[in-house]
C-alpha cells in the first residue's frame, strides 16, 4: 500500500483538477448561453400613416414589402424578426397622435412617418417625450428642425430644397412675379415661406398668395380662381397635397386659365399624384397640358429597377392599387435605414429596454393612463445609429446631413404635352439646370454659371413652344392708374386741360411709346395736383409706390431717392441743373478779338494772305523793280505787300495784268472779311459787356445771394442737402412770370441773383426771354422717365419702347412740335460761340479768289512757256545770239532737269532782256518790239508813280 500510497495521491490531484476545468466550462457556456438569450427574439416597429390617400397606398405597400424583405435576408437582424405595427391616421392630427400613442405601447423602438407635416409636428413631441425616433419618408415642413424636434429624421427632401429649385425655374426663364396657391397648413404655409425667401435671394417677387383650406373645397377654388384673374401676373406655383382629382387645375381648365396666355408651375405632389394613377386610365392628365412641375430624383440602378418590376407584378396580381410614386420608393428604404440601424444597435448594446416616466406614472390615479408609456432607454443610441446609416437603396446612397435630412440627388424638371410626361431637365443646388442628370455630372462641376443653365423645350399651355409673357397690365375692368401732374406753369410739358384732358411733351411721348408695345395697355389718366401751383413731384413718386397709382407719366426727374421707391423707364429727355442770371458787368477776355473767327477761319485766311504773296510775286517780279533784289528783300516785300494791303499803307504797287486782276479779287475779299469781322467782335464785347457778375456754381455759392428754384422740383432738397445753401436764402418761383420778374429785380429789389432749374425748363423760359443766359454748364447729369411700381414689367417695355423713338427720330419730332416752332432753344447760353464767323459762311469767296489767282497763274505759265520756245528756236536759226553775254546758252541735247533749270533761269530774266535777246534776230522781231513797248509802258508807269 505504501508503495502505491504515491500514486493513488497523484491520481486524486488530478481528477480534482479535471472537476474544476468541467465546472469552469460549464459555467462559460451558462453564462453564454444567457447573454445569448438577451438578444431579441423580435423588434417592434411602428407606421403611422393614413392608408387611403395618394402617398399613404404606395407607401403602406412599400413599407410591407421592406419589412417582408428585411425578415428573409439573413445578413441582418439575424435571429431577431422586424414586426410591424400599423395604425392608420385617416388624415387626423388627433387620430395619429392616438396611432402613435398605439404603437408606442406595443414596444416600438422607432416609427415610420407620418406623411403629414402637421402630425409629424405633434408626433415628434411624443417621440421626444419617449426618446423614440421617428424618421418620416414624406414630411417635407422645413420647420421640422433638428433643434427643435431631436428625435425627428427625414429620409425625404425638405421643402427648402425643393424651393430653391422652384425659384431657380422661375429665374431661368425671366419672370420676375408669381402668384402662389398652397393649402392653409403647417406644410402649405411653412413651403411658401421657404419659397419666398428663395425668390428674395434671387431678386424676384411673390406677388400674391392665395390661400385654400385643406379640404380644396371646388367652389373656394373657383372663388379664388376668378379673383386672380384681376391680377397681373399670369405666372402660378400650386403647391397642396396629392390630389387624385386634380382640382385645382380640372377647375381653372374651366375657367379658361389653361390658355397661352398662362403659366402653371407645380411642386413634387403633382408628379406623385401623376405617377400613382393608374397607367390603364391617364385620361386626367388631359387637364395639365402645359405644367411644368418637379419630382425628386432618383438615380437609375439595378434595384430600383427590379423594384419596379416587382411592383409592375404586384399591379398585375391585383396586390397594390396604384402606380409607384417617388415617396413609395423613399418608405421602402425607410425601413431598412430603421432596419440597419437597429442591427448595429443589438451588436453594440445587445438589450433593448424601457423604463418608466415618474411624471407619466403618477397619472395612473387619472382616467387618462398614460402610466403604461414607457420611455425607450436605448432611444439616444439607436438615433445615432440612424444618423450613421450609410448603405446604397433604392433611391440611392442613404445618408443624412447635419439638418438630419436624406442628401438626395436633386429634381427632375417634368412637363405634360398631350397627356404625356416629358423630363426635360434635372436640378441640383451644386450643378444648376441640366440636361444630362446629376450623376453623369457627379465629379464635373463644383459651381455652375446661369449661362451654363439650359432645359429641354417645354410645351406651355394652349400648346405653345414660345414662352408666354407670364402677366398682363391691365384689362378693361380694371385699367391701369396712370398719374399726370397737373402743372401750373411750363405746361407745355404736361397739364390738364378742359373736359379732363391731358396735353404735353411728355403725354405725346408716353401715347408714342405705348404703340410700340407689343400689347394693349387700359389705363386711364388721373390728375395730380390743384392746378394753382406745382405739385410735390417726390409725393408723387411716393403714391405710385404706395398703390395710389399704377404708374406716373410727366416730367419726372428721375433721382436717387425716387429710384429707391420705384422703377423709372429710360430716360426720353436729357436735363440737368443750371444758372440762370441776366446777363451784366462781366470782365472782358483779354483774347477778345480772337473770337470773332473759328479757328477753321483763322487758318484759311492765313493760308489765304500766303497763297495772294506767293502769286503777286510771281506775276510782278519780272516786270516790278520793286519785286527784285536780293532773295531777302524780295521775301520781306511779298509777305509785307499781302499783309499790308488790307491797311493800305504798301509802297508797292501792281503793274502786270493778271496782278491787278488778282489784287482787285482779293481787295474785295479783304473788304467782306474785314467788315464782318469788326461787325463780330462789336457784337462779342457788347454781349460781355451785358455778362453776369456770377461765374458759376461756386461764385453762386459764395456770393451769399438769393436764389430762386421752382416751386414742386427736386432742386430745393438738392440744394439744401447736397450743396448746403442755407434755406433763408432759397426764393420758391412758380411760373416763367416769377422768374422774369424776380430775376430783372435783383438782390437789391427783392428778387433774386440767379434761379437754379432743370434744363429743360430754362430752355423754355429763355425761347421767349432773350435778356437772360444760362451760366456755365449743367452741374448735375439726369433726364426724365416715367415711374412705375416695383417690379412692373411694363418699365421694361416702355424703356424698349423709348429707345425705338429715339432711334427712328420720333422722338425728336414731338421735341419740335412742342419746342421749337419759333426754333429750338437748347443751344441758349450766354457764351459768345454763336457770334464766331465760320468758314462755311465765307468759302465761296475763298473759292473765288483761289480760283482766279489759279486762272491767272496759269495764263503767266504758258505766255513764258511760249516765249521760252521761240527762244529756243532762235538759238537753233541764229547762233550768234549766244555771243550774247546776257543770254543763258542751252545745249541742244540737254537733259529734262538741264531743260528745267535753264526755263527758271529764263522766267527769272526782266523784260527787257528778254526784249535784247529777240532783237537780234528776225524771226522774234515783232514780239520783241511789242516787248519793248511794254517795258517803255512800263517805265513810264514808274516815272510817274509819286
Amino acid at each position: 500500500m505504501k508503495n502505491y500510497g504515491g500514486g493513488f495521491i497523484i491520481i486524486s490531484a488530478n481528477t480534482r483538477l479535471f472537476a474544476v476545468v468541467q465546472l469552469f466550462a460549464l459555467a462559460w457556456l451558462s453564462f453564454a448561453g444567457f447573454v445569448y438569450c438577451q438578444k431579441p427574439t423580435s423588434v417592434r416597429i411602428g407606421a403611422v400613416f393614413t392608408f387611403n390617400s395618394v402617398v399613404g397606398k404606395v407607401a403602406k405597400a412599400a413599407i410591407e414589402a421592406a419589412v417582408s424583405d428585411v425578415n428573409e435576408d439573413p445578413r441582418i437582424l439575424n435571429g431577431t424578426k422586424l414586426k410591424l405595427v400599423e395604425e392608420d391616421t385617416n388624415s387626423s392630427v388627433f387620430l395619429g397622435s392616438v396611432g402613435a400613442f398605439q404603437v408606442l405601447e406595443e414596444g416600438a423602438v422607432a416609427i415610420i412617418g407620418p406623411q403629414s407635416s402637421s402630425m409629424a409636428h405633434m408626433i415628434s413631441e411624443i417621440a421626444n417625450g419617449l426618446q423614440v425616433p421617428l424618421i418620416s419618408y414624406a414630411a417635407t415642413d422645413p420647420t421640422l428642425s433638428a433643434l427643435q424636434f431631436p428625435f425627428f429624421l427625414r429620409t425625404t427632401q425638405s421643402d427648402a430644397y425643393q424651393m430653391a429649385a422652384m425659384a431657380n425655374l422661375i429665374e431661368l426663364y425671366g419672370w420676375k412675379e408669381v402668384i402662389v396657391i398652397y393649402e392653409d397648413d403647417d406644410h402649405g404655409r411653412n413651403g411658401i415661406f421657404a419659397f419666398e425667401d428663395e425668390l428674395e435671394k434671387n431678386r424676384l417677387r411673390m406677388a400674391y398668395k392665395l390661400p385654400l383650406s385643406i379640404q380644396l373645397n371646388p367652389s373656394e377654388i373657383t372663388d379664388v380662381l376668378n379673383k386672380s384673374k384681376l391680377l397681373g401676373p399670369r405666372v402660378y406655383v400650386v403647391h397642396v397635397k396629392p390630389d387624385p382629382s386634380l382640382r385645382v387645375f380640372a377647375i381653372a381648365q374651366k375657367l379658361q386659365m389653361m390658355t397661352s396666355d398662362y403659366v402653371w408651375f407645380a411642386t413634387d405632389w403633382l408628379s406623385s399624384t401623376i405617377d400613382s394613377l393608374s397607367p390603364i386610365n391617364p385620361t386626367s392628365l388631359g387637364v395639365l397640358q402645359g405644367v411644368v412641375a418637379l419630382r425628386q430624383h432618383i438615380p437609375d440602378s439595378s434595384q430600383k429597377r427590379a423594384f419596379v418590376s416587382r411592383w409592375k407584378r404586384m399591379l398585375q396580381k391585383g396586390s397594390v392599387s396604384s402606380g409607384l410614386n417617388t415617396y413609395g420608393l423613399y418608405a421602402y428604404d425607410t425601413v431598412w435605414t430603421a432596419a440597419n440601424a437597429i442591427d448595429n444597435f443589438i451588436k453594440e448594446s445587445g438589450n433593448m429596454s424601457f423604463s418608466y416616466n415618474e411624471k407619466l406614472v403618477e397619472t395612473n390615479d387619472t382616467e387618462i393612463q398614460l402610466g403604461k408609456l414607457k420611455v425607450f432607454d436605448g432611444g439616444s443610441l439607436l438615433l445615432r445609429k440612424l444618423l450613421e446609416s450609410n448603405f446604397n437603396g433604392l433611391t440611392g446612397h442613404v445618408r443624412f446631413d447635419q439638418d438630419r435630412n436624406i442628401i438626395g440627388g436633386g429634381y427632375e424638371v417634368i412637363n405634360i404635352d398631350k397627356m404625356i410626361i416629358h423630363t426635360v431637365g434635372f436640378w441640383t443646388n451644386n450643378t444648376g439646370f441640366s440636361v444630362s442628370a446629376p450623376e453623369t455630372l457627379k465629379g464635373k462641376k463644383q459651381s455652375y454659371s446661369p449661362l451654363d443653365q439650359k432645359l429641354l423645350n417645354v410645351t406651355w399651355p394652349g400648346g405653345k413652344v414660345e414662352k408666354p409673357r407670364g402677366w398682363v397690365i391691365a384689362n378693361n375692368d380694371k385699367p391701369l392708374r396712370i398719374g399726370v401732374p397737373k402743372r401750373a406753369s411750363f405746361i407745355e410739358f404736361v397739364t390738364e386741360y378742359s373736359n379732363h384732358t391731358f396735353q404735353g411733351y411728355c403725354i405725346d411721348v408716353f401715347l408714342e411709346a405705348r404703340k410700340l408695345v407689343p400689347y394693349d395697355i387700359p389705363y386711364k389718366f388721373v390728375s395730380f395736383g390743384d392746378g394753382r401751383s406745382n405739385p410735390n413731384y417726390h409725393q408723387f413718386v411716393k403714391m405710385v409706390a404706395d398703390n395710389v397709382f399704377d404708374a406716373a407719366v410727366g416730367d419726372i426727374a428721375i433721382v436717387k431717392n425716387r429710384t429707391m421707391i420705384a422703377d423709372f423707364s429710360q430716360p426720353y429727355i436729357s436735363t440737368g441743373l443750371v444758372i440762370v442770371a441776366p446777363t451784366n458787368n462781366a470782365k472782358p477776355s483779354a483774347w477778345v478779338f480772337l473770337k470773332p473767327f473759328t479757328l477753321e477761319m483763322w487758318c484759311v485766311t492765313a493760308a489765304s494772305f500766303v497763297v495772294i504773296a506767293v502769286v503777286i510775286w510771281i506775276l510782278e517780279h519780272r516786270v516790278n523793280d520793286d519785286f527784285r533784289g536780293p532773295p531777302k528783300r524780295q521775301l520781306i516785300t511779298m509777305f509785307l505787300f499781302s499783309f499790308s494791303t488790307p491797311f493800305k499803307r504798301n509802297k508797292e504797287n501792281t503793274v502786270s495784268p493778271l496782278g491787278r486782276m488778282v489784287m482787285v479779287v482779293w481787295l474785295f475779299m479783304l473788304m467782306v472779311i474785314t467788315s464782318s469781322y469788326k461787325a463780330s467782335l462789336s457784337s462779342i464785347l457788347t454781349v460781355q459787356q451785358l455778362s453776369s457778375p456770377i461765374t458759376g456754381l461756386d461764385s453762386l455759392i459764395a456770393s451769399n445771394l438769393p436764389i430762386g428754384y421752382q416751386t414742386g422740383s427736386f432742386t430745393y432738397n438738392y440744394l439744401v442737402e447736397n450743396l448746403f445753401i442755407s434755406r433763408s436764402r432759397l426764393v420758391s418761383l412758380g411760373s416763367p412770370e416769377e422768374f422774369e420778374k424776380a430775376l430783372r429785380q435783383g438782390p437789391s429789389g427783392g428778387g433774386v441773383a440767379a434761379i437754379i432749374d432743370e434744363l429743360p425748363y430754362v430752355n423754355a423760359f429763355l425761347s421767349k426771354h432773350t435778356d437772360f443766359g444760362i451760366i456755365g454748364q449743367p452741374f448735375t447729369r439726369g433726364g426724365w422717365g416715367f415711374a412705375f411700381q416695383r417690379g412692373s414689367p411694363l418699365a421694361v417695355d416702355i424703356s424698349t419702347a423709348i429707345l425705338k423713338l429715339s432711334e427712328t427720330g420720333q422722338l425728336q419730332n414731338i421735341h419740335t412740335k412742342w419746342f421749337c416752332e419759333m426754333g429750338c432753344p437748347d443751344k441758349v447760353t450766354s457764351d459768345s460761340d454763336t457770334n464766331q464767323l465760320k468758314l462755311i459762311s465765307f468759302w465761296g469767296l475763298y473759292l473765288l479768289c483761289g480760283a482766279l489767282s489759279l486762272v491767272a497763274f496759269i495764263i503767266f505759265l504758258l505766255r513764258m512757256v511760249y516765249l521760252f520756245v521761240h527762244y529756243k528756236r532762235q538759238q537753233v536759226h541764229h547762233p550768234q545770239v549766244n555771243e550774247s553775254p546776257a543770254l543763258p546758252t542751252v545745249s541742244s541735247s540737254g537733259q529734262c532737269s538741264e531743260a528745267l533749270f535753264n526755263f527758271i533761269e529764263f522766267v527769272d530774266k526782266k523784260e527787257e532782256a528778254i526784249k535784247k535777246m529777240f532783237s537780234n534776230s528776225e524771226g522774234p522781231q515783232v514780239q520783241a518790239a511789242q516787248a519793248d513797248k511794254s517795258v517803255n509802258v512800263s517805265s513810264r508807269a514808274q516815272r510817274d508813280k509819286p
